[in-house]
């Protein structure tokens, strides 16, 4: 990404604690440094938010992304998206969620009209309609539209802290379903999506992929389930037949202890809490949330909204500062 274009940071739900998380990285820049960002919300709710939080953080309003490079070093940008009627930290209202909304297609505007703001998501699990990057915990949500054009790349959702990185190949689905769900095709496509992206934003010229089998023990041999055999192996074997360096499936309960974790770059796992209870256990605070294959840069931080503690000033806004750092590397990363 250019120099002079700055990231673009959707609110998520104003309810929750989004406003703080955005006010408590700002205020703590000259300690914690991120990348300039304007963020797409209303200013009221910032301010009073801030007002309830003790914080001195001014806010100045931007007709476009760039003009928020001028006033980043003293003010928090915002491009203003007007949320109806009073908003109250802890409480969702469905009146909001057209805000929501709104600030996402924003975002996604910019980049398409060639603003070239990087997008940059807050948590809004609250609206089920709603889901996607620069930020949303349900990244397929935006991806309608978007994918990288001339790849095939399906968006895939990446957890990342550091070296370590998981994908889950099914998410937010009942564990009953995930059965069916799983074919070989998704998780060739997976595969294959997860490798093309860790090359273009990670700088990887060979990612090590580790996959996960679906039962205990993967399997052991179809005495425990057939999946391994019948779906997830031979879609490993199409995948390394195209030069990926693939391997397993392996058993999940053996795979992020600390060598395990040396012996790959990213591990795939069959469902949702197959990937993210280790991933959470490992780096709580410091995950992040992306969105591979996607035709631009979507991050956010991986936990929720958090309604029990917005306005209260417990939330930490250290996801929500790697998710704009990493933003930015990856970026970067894809223009080199």
């Amino acid at each position: 990404m250019a120099a002079d274009t700055p990231l673009a940071l959707t609110l998520g739900d104003p309810a929750g604690i989004g406003p703080d998380i955005t006010l408590l990285a700002f205020a703590a820049r000259s300690v914690e440094p991120i990348p300039p960002f304007v963020l797409l919300g209303d200013e009221g709710v910032l301010a009073a938010r801030a007002e309830a939080l003790g914080l001195s953080v001014p806010i100045a309003t931007v007709a476009t992304p760039r003009e928020a490079l001028d006033v980043f070093a003293e003010a928090l940008p915002v491009l203003p998206v007007a949320v109806p009627g009073p908003v109250v930290a802890g409480r969702p209202d469905v009146a909001a969620a057209p805000a929501v909304k709104q600030s996402i297609e924003m975002a996604v505007d910019l980049v398409r009209r060639g603003e070239r703001a990087r997008r940059r998501h807050q948590p809004n699990r609250q609206v089920p309609a709603l889901s996607g990057r620069l930020h949303l915990s349900r990244p397929h949500g935006i991806s309608g539209g978007s994918r990288r054009r001339g790849t095939g790349a399906a968006p895939v959702m990446m957890l990342v802290a550091g070296p370590f990185k998981a994908v889950p190949v099914t998410i937010h689905i009942p564990l009953k379903e995930v059965p069916a769900q799983l074919t070989a095709d998704l998780l060739l496509a997976t595969i294959r999506t997860t490798d093309q992206d860790l090359r273009r934003y990670f700088g990887f010229l060979q990612p090590r992929l580790a996959v996960s089998g679906l039962n205990p023990h993967a399997g052991e041999d179809g005495s425990l389930g057939r999946e391994e055999i019948e779906i997830i192996a031979p879609a490993i074997e199409a995948a390394k037949a195209e030069g990926i360096d693939v391997k397993g499936p392996y058993p999940a309960d053996t795979m992020f202890h600390t060598a395990a974790r040396e012996t790959y770059d990213t591990a795939l796992c069959m469902y949702h809490d197959q990937a993210l209870v280790p991933f959470k256990t490992l780096a709580f605070e410091e995950g992040v949330n992306v969105t591979l294959g996607l035709p631009f840069v979507r991050t956010s931080p991986d936990h929720g909204t958090a309604f029990g503690i917005a306005g209260t000033g417990k939330a930490n806004p250290k996801s929500l500062v790697e998710a704009l750092r990493l933003a930015d590397a990856m970026s970067r990363s894809a223009e080199d």
